[in-house]
């Protein structure tokens, strides 16, 4: 909240991604930022694809966007990033709303 009270809606994900890693840290939590995400594919682990906005201690994901509204795809793609890391919890972030509760959905992995 603090984060999007200081900045407000408009600007791009990367800025909300720094303001909040560090904010998350300053708040004494293990944070790590654009982790890369390994893709097994029949048992072969390819190249890194995908990086993980934020990971809060090393169990819930957060996935921050900038963008008018939520899509379904926006939720699908933090499941799987939830799979593929094998976390339980993740959170999906839009700042480019006028109060930041509109823009928070929650999501669970059912391992």
């Amino acid at each position: 909240m603090r984060v999007h009270t200081a900045l407000g809606p408009g600007l791009l994900e990367s800025a909300y991604k720094e303001c909040l890693d560090y904010e998350l840290k300053k708040s004494g939590l293990n944070v790590g930022k654009q982790i890369p995400l390994p893709l097994v594919y029949q048992d072969v682990q390819l190249e890194c694809v995908y990086r993980l906005d934020l990971i809060v201690e090393n169990k819930v994901i957060v996935e921050i966007k900038s963008v008018e509204l939520f899509h379904p795809i926006h939720s699908v793609q933090l499941l799987t990033y939830l799979k593929l890391a094998n976390c339980k919890l993740g959170l999906l972030l839009n700042f480019n709303v006028l109060h930041l509760k509109e823009g928070i959905k929650r999501l669970a992995n059912n391992l």
